[in-house]
């Protein structure tokens, strides 16, 4: 009998069993800094929430929504308010709780990673799947390659009818930027993509990888997350 009493004191006094509580204590603190208005606070909890219990669905779904803020609030740089980040804490809140996907679709603070293809998947589609990638190529925001303190320069955007707009920035020799959109076309034959555009001899052909990135001649890859804190 008093082994088995030593033994529940033991598991009681245990830190791994002690964990959750302590994880659902700090979500609870953080959720309180968030109804304040105060969410780098607010993050601080919840990401000490997911170190304390790495399953707790929840910390990890309000680590991505805090996160959102903050990158709504332009402090990207600051918190590390990227969509990949944003979206690997949501991954994990769904994978642990598949519930929370219904919710992140109403949330505003994500909305920041809708343009994006790890949100797309997250619905369901698929680069791989041919019958997806047209949905797939309109609903993200594609994003070229960095170039130091200019950021991204090329930005692509396919709309529906097989239209698209090409915005480049230029850079003038005072430094200074300026946006000059460019309409086109496009056609998708299962994931090969082909671009049209004013003053180019020849369609700009290309495809979109399994990984989700979009390769176009003279454009080069497209990612969707642009350049950003490289500077």
């Amino acid at each position: 009998m008093r082994r088995w009493s030593l033994l529940l004191v033991l598991l009681v006094a245990s830190p791994v069993l002690g964990q959750p509580a302590k994880a659902r204590g700090l979500n609870t603190e953080g959720f309180r800094l968030y109804q304040e208005g105060r969410y780098a606070e607010a993050l601080e909890r919840f990401r000490a929430a997911t170190q304390a219990n790495p399953r707790y669905a929840l910390a990890h779904y309000n680590v991505a929504a805090t996160l959102g803020v903050l990158r709504k609030q332009k402090k990207v740089c600051e918190y590390e308010a990227y969509p990949a980040t944003i979206l690997e804490h949501l991954r994990l809140a769904v994978e642990l709780d598949p519930k929370r996907l219904k919710r992140a679709q109403e949330d505003a603070d994500l909305d920041p990673i809708r343009p994006t293809v790890g949100w797309q998947k997250l619905l369901g589609r698929s680069p791989t799947r041919p019958e997806d990638v047209p949905l797939i190529l309109q609903a993200v925001d594609w994003y070229g390659p960095g170039v130091g303190v200019y950021g991204t320069l090329v930005r692509l955007d396919f709309q529906e009818q097989g239209k698209l707009v090409l915005k480049r920035k230029k850079v003038s020799d005072e430094g200074l930027t300026e946006e000059k959109p460019l309409a086109g076309t496009y056609t998708v034959k299962g994931n090969t993509v082909e671009v049209t555009l004013p003053g180019h001899d020849k369609p700009l052909t290309g495809s979109l990888t399994p990984t989700g990135l979009l390769t176009l001649q003279e454009l080069g890859p497209l990612s969707d997350a642009p350049s950003e804190c490289e500077a």
